[in-house]
């Protein structure tokens, strides 16, 4: 819906995306965005287990964010597989331990570069988009049209987004480590050589059950912080197109920034569990 005649940017509310409320200094006013996220999280846990559920609409957002993501996060892993092993060889060969290299990069990739790399990519990507799109659907006042059609803009918009990047993070992620392993292979054989049923024997016994699940399950975490970091600063959004790209914003910070938090604490309950 087109705003008002007679409004300007001057005359809109401020926005609420999280990136503006948390600039202003204060505890009341950071305990204040705490409790304003933890009820977005908990109506999204209501409105997620209530039917009836959007499929169809989570599976069009599956394919938005999923599917039109693999060329992107594929090159990028790519490189990244090729341009660790090139980095790598020199150092193992003073060690005299060229002969580790598949078994490191592949460890290295699958625990750690793989998921964070992809992570941080789908932030970028995914992140932005939904973020500028809520947020662009807010200031046109088009999620109160949904409420007056009797359309729940919650479920519809928020849901059906967190839901698939919950799911398809931690697919893309297992495409990347794939992609990552093929340019290593790439990379292995620029100044040697190894046949692919060697490297791969060599991958695959060096890889544990604890290398490749935890690695796995944190993606799943990942996927939703993403999805309802960029919801929230998308959908809460307000003050007309500077709120938009504030919202866009971030959206893509807060995701990066909670794709490290997640990644320590997953390291140390994987190390604790381990020990």
């Amino acid at each position: 819906m087109d705003t008002k005649p007679g409004t300007s940017a001057a005359a809109d509310p401020p926005t609420r995306s999280l990136s503006g409320r948390m600039a202003d200094t204060g505890p009341g006013r950071f305990l204040a965005e705490v409790a304003s996220i933890t009820r977005f999280v908990f109506r999204f846990l209501r409105e997620a287990l209530r039917p009836p559920f959007e499929i169809e609409e989570i599976l069009k957002q599956a394919h938005a964010v999923g599917y039109k993501s693999l060329p992107l996060i594929g090159i990028t892993g790519f490189i990244f597989g090729l341009v660790l092993t090139i980095q790598s060889r020199p150092t193992l060969a003073r060690l005299g331990a060229e002969s580790w290299l598949p078994a490191m990069v592949s460890i290295s990739i699958i625990r750690e570069i793989g998921p964070v790399i992809s992570a941080l990519i789908f932030a970028g990507k995914v992140g932005s988009g939904i973020g500028a799109e809520l947020a662009s659907m807010s200031v046109t006042e088009q999620i109160d049209a949904m409420k007056v059609s009797r359309i729940n803009p919650f479920r519809y918009l928020v849901v059906t987004r967190v839901i698939a990047t919950t799911l398809m993070l931690p697919l893309l992620v297992i495409f990347t480590d794939a992609i990552s392993l093929l340019g290593a292979l790439v990379g292995v054989n620029i100044d040697g050589h190894i046949s692919v049923s060697l490297f791969v024997t060599q991958v695959f016994e060096s890889l544990e059950f604890g290398d490749l699940v935890p690695a796995l399950v944190k993606t799943v975490f990942f996927g939703f912080a993403i999805g309802l970091i960029s919801c929230y600063n998308g959908y809460s959004c307000r003050g007309g197109t500077i709120g938009v790209g504030k919202a866009a914003n971030a959206a893509v910070v807060w995701s990066s920034l909670s794709i490290f938090v997640i990644d320590v604490i997953a390291v140390q309950l994987t190390n604790l569990l381990q020990g």
